[in-house]
């Protein structure tokens, strides 16, 4: 995909949805009820991941007509696939639903439509497919949704049924509802239910829907609609930290292949014309998280989102990533419901407002450090109950940065398939192990507290204090066991020859023109990590710097200053690196 070189108007917005669309059109199923677009899958399997697919479309298409896209190409095809895919008779069916079942996430897409464009989605429907689809949709009131963000999906989808005239029930509506009011944190967050973690899901999902909601049923409910709008002002505030100055999103958490709907909060609020942000700015914003996505090779050969972050990698992904998954992203196409002569279109897009260089945000335990084209989150960990892939990489490092991502493990077997960036990781038992949880944590605007054990027999208390150039570790370790340990910096891209490694006079670096990452200590050996390959979210192949230490049987402190350097504006993209070498 070629970079937004003008993300100024409405057309332009649409033709870069229609051209991620164009290479899909060939990949339906003869009867058009499932997208089918690699041979990788998830744990539902390929016929609900083709489902999945063809659902996932409609989070971009349905603001597109609902704003006045005249493209109407793709209709027919969704007539079709709503037909075959809710016809008990048709070898295309979707299935029968279960508990906690996959097809309840994509069955909100599909309500979507119902809601925000019926006499596109639902109106030019055969009576029979009217009724298969309703009874189809109506499944979802019979089983159990998981006791987080997919409370929402009973809301939409009864909210679609009821609009449509169709059985519906306000019971489990107003069940899901209150829900997710106990959810609920104080200062316009929320967690994503009974799940700790507060990542993108409170973005992308929670406030999205909560908006949906709000603009839908202003008339009806517009107590509860008012207060959605208010809790998404008072979130923009500190979620606005989470994007650095050139428009990247903090690297953090689950489901990082659904990519820039890292930015569809925004997105959502323009389309609902909220005041979080000037005009201008929220404009600048949105384009500017476009842009720098689409530098990245996200799509592969044909054309298709692939699965991975900045380029394709399958060692990120979840359980639950599909290769019709990452069309989650077209979310962020929620501006689309705006029409052309709308103000949105007209505005100036500016860059952001003046931030304050440190900004504890206590809802997600995080201390966000700005340094305008990188912004760097310490924290004290978020731990799933539930343990997903990679959990403690994707919420439980020390440091993560919008520059220089995160490293997910090959293995916990050798400490370069370990790739721990971040992370005090102790090689004991012929392991690596790592924070996981902690013991108790605080967090303040000058220092990041926690105690934590990464294996029977040691425990650790940590302070992160924030510097100028990054942050200083000061650890306490006392240890049953003689053992080793790395302290280890943030990751950066190995270009081969163009980058440089440096061991000594402890400090451990690795630099090249357009910057470094460095550690450094008065009593550990300074080392350099190359990583495994695609351990890192950004980089494909990559060195960290570290710190070794030997740790004794007793007690024992130790300092690392870690330190980042880099050109002021980021020079993106070789090969997925994030980063060209730049003679100049």
């Amino acid at each position: 995909m070629e970079a937004i070189m003008d993300h100024g108007s409405r057309a332009y917005y649409e033709g870069l949805l229609l051209s991620m669309i164009e290479p899909l059109k060939g990949r339906f199923s003869p009867g058009k009820a499932r997208l089918e677009l690699g041979a990788e899958t998830a744990g539902y399997g390929y016929r609900v991941a083709g489902m999945e697919g063809f659902s996932r479309l409609l989070w971009g298409m349905v603001p597109y007509w609902a704003g006045g896209g005249t493209d109407e190409s793709l209709l027919p095809v969704f007539w079709e696939g709503l037909a075959n895919g809710t016809n008990p008779a048709s070898p295309e069916y979707w299935g029968d639903l279960q508990n906690k079942d996959q097809r309840m996430v994509e069955m909100a897409a599909i309500g979507y439509g119902m809601l925000m464009i019926p006499e596109k989605l639902w109106e030019p429907l055969s009576e029979e497919t009217r009724t298969h689809l309703a009874e189809w949709l109506g499944q979802i009131n019979l089983y159990s949704l998981a006791e987080n963000n997919w409370q929402y999906f009973n809301v939409i989808t009864n909210l679609a049924l009821k609009h449509v005239g169709r059985p519906h029930s306000t019971q489990r509506l107003e069940e899901a509802m209150a829900k997710y009011e106990s959810f609920y944190l104080g200062n316009g967050w929320y967690s994503d239910g009974l799940r700790p973690q507060k990542d993108y899901y409170i973005s992308f999902a929670i406030h999205f829907y909560c908006l949906l909601y709000a603009k839908l049923m202003g008339g009806e409910d517009p107590v509860r609609a008012e207060l959605f709008k208010a809790r998404a002002c008072e979130f923009a505030g500190t979620f606005l930290y989470w994007f650095d100055d050139e428009g990247k999103a903090l690297p953090f958490g689950r489901s990082m292949t659904y990519r820039f709907a890292q930015g569809a909060f925004w997105s959502m609020c323009a389309m609902l014309e909220l005041d979080v942000l000037p005009m201008g700015v929220l404009k600048g914003l949105i384009g500017r998280h476009m842009e720098q996505w689409l530098r990245q090779p996200i799509f592969d050969n044909g054309g298709v989102l692939s699965i991975g972050y900045a380029y394709p990698n399958l060692n990120i992904s979840e359980g639950y990533n599909a290769s019709g998954s990452p069309y989650w992203a077209f979310k962020t196409f929620a501006l689309l419901a705006l029409p052309a002569e709308h103000a949105f279109w007209k505005a100036e897009s500016q860059p952001l407002p003046p931030l304050k260089a440190r900004r504890v945000i206590p809802e997600c335990d995080m201390l966000m450090l700005r340094r305008g084209y990188d912004v760097t989150a310490l924290t004290a960990g978020q731990y799933p109950v539930l343990q997903l892939t990679h959990a403690a990489e994707k919420y439980a490092k020390f440091a993560y940065s919008t520059r220089f991502g995160f490293s997910c493990p090959r293995s916990y077997c050798q400490l370069h398939e370990a790739a721990p960036d971040s992370m005090l990781a102790f090689h004991v038992h012929n392991m690596i192990y790592v924070r996981r949880a902690c013991l108790e944590y605080s967090v303040t605007e000058t220092e990041v507290y926690s105690r934590w054990s990464p294996v029977e027999g040691i425990e650790v208390e940590t302070r992160l204090i924030p510097t100028d150039k990054g942050h200083i570790r000061r650890h306490t370790i006392t240890s049953q066991l003689e053992c080793t340990a790395y302290d280890c910096g943030f990751a950066y891209p190995d270009l081969m020859e163009h980058t440089s490694t440096n061991c000594s006079q402890g400090v451990a670096k690795v630099a090249d023109a357009n910057g470094s990452s460095s550690v450094a200590s008065e009593t550990g050996k300074a080392i350099v990590i190359t990583s495994a390959p695609n351990t890192n979210l950004i980089f494909p192949t990559a060195k960290i710097p570290a710190m070794e230490y030997r740790i004794p049987q007793g007690t024992i402190s130790f300092e690392t200053r870690i330190e980042t350097e880099f050109r002021e504006v980021q020079i993106q993209i070789g090969r997925g690196n994030g980063y060209e070498v730049c003679n100049s």
